[in-house]
């Protein structure tokens, strides 16, 4: 029985072998990728119990994934197989050490984009503590965006917190003025967020970290976490506790994707095991940082023992 859900499209990932142009490319390797798909890796290598809910294609990826997901020990039962639609992909490029490597989506009309917020009542809440959602479904159609506020909703209901990470996507919008409107709607629905400082300049018009959380407060949140890259974080609650929270040194950087889902599986799972905001805040910096150091989406996060020992090497 899971005590965590997080809801969104995992996909195929193809990464190249080698640093060119992707048309030049001619071998690649494959994973799995997809944000809710990192965080639900992270949670579960670290020994919670995380249930994916979602859709894909009944195709070679689509089974790929369902097998990848049991394989990482997250319960796959909310994962809906469609016949008609294909599961999602990307193409990544291998990039320069510290680059951020261009990706390609193949996205619109998958599998995923067709989720029915119906199937959102086949959910047994016994035991969930915790719902994520991230900003990145409600860029992919209507029926997702609906689905995306009635999970947070629901969750609300049966007593589960709220974690929301804007996890921005403007190249899937069609509109920045939309983006906004819906990803800030999405954030009030939340007992903590986690946006970066680049989003909060989108969201809310600063850079500023402690203004960033006091309209994510305003909205209704019960605690903002504001990701300032290398330098850690900034917290803020809505009881006025406030604080940074330092980063960790990374010796070379690998591939940035995924260092924000790092953060959130950081942050989430110390929560979740009763520790402080500040102890949260610490691990979710060390793990955003072990995510980073190597190729692949989630290939970096760790278990229990790599985290403690990257966190100790630092203390």
């Amino acid at each position: 029985m899971a005590e965590v859900l997080t809801y969104g499209e995992p996909m195929g990932l193809i990464v190249a072998d080698k640093i060119a142009p992707l048309k030049d490319v001619e071998h690649f390797t494959r994973y799995v990728c997809g944000a809710e798909v990192n965080f639900s890796v992270g949670l579960a290598r670290l020994g919670h119990s995380v249930a994916y809910v979602s859709r894909v294609g009944k195709d070679p990826f689509g089974e790929h994934i369902i097998d990848f997901l049991a394989a990482n020990k997250i319960e796959n039962r909310y994962v809906k197989m469609d016949d008609t639609y294909l599961t999602g992909m990307q193409m990544k490029a291998k990039p320069e050490p510290g680059e951020d490597p261009l990706v390609v989506n193949f996205r619109k009309g998958t599998a995923f984009s067709h989720f029915d917020p119906a199937d959102l009542d086949d959910i047994d809440w016994a035991g969930v503590k915790h719902v994520h959602v991230t900003g990145i479904p409600a860029a992919l159609s209507e029926s997702c965006r609906t689905a995306a506020g009635k999970l947070m909703d629901l969750a609300r209901e049966h007593g589960a917190r709220v974690s929301f990470d804007p996890n921005l996507r403007p190249a899937l919008w069609p509109d920045k003025k939309e983006m906004v409107r819906v990803i800030n709607g999405l954030a009030a629905k939340a007992d903590l967020v986690l946006p970066g400082v680049g989003e909060g300049e989108t969201l809310m018009g600063s850079r500023d970290p402690e203004k960033i959380a006091d309209f994510y407060i305003g909205q209704g949140a019960g605690a903002v976490v504001v990701k300032v890259g290398a330098k850690g974080s900034f917290v803020k609650t809505a009881d006025g506790e406030k604080f940074d929270s330092p980063g960790f040194h990374v010796a070379r950087v690998v591939d940035t994707v995924g260092a924000g889902d790092g953060f959130a599986v950081g942050t989430i799972s110390a929560l979740l095991e009763g520790k402080t905001l500040k102890e949260a805040a610490h691990r979710g910096a060390a793990i955003g940082a072990l995510a980073v150091m190597v190729a692949g989406d989630n290939e970096g996060l760790p278990d229990r023992v790599k985290l403690e020992t990257f966190m100790n090497s630092q203390n």
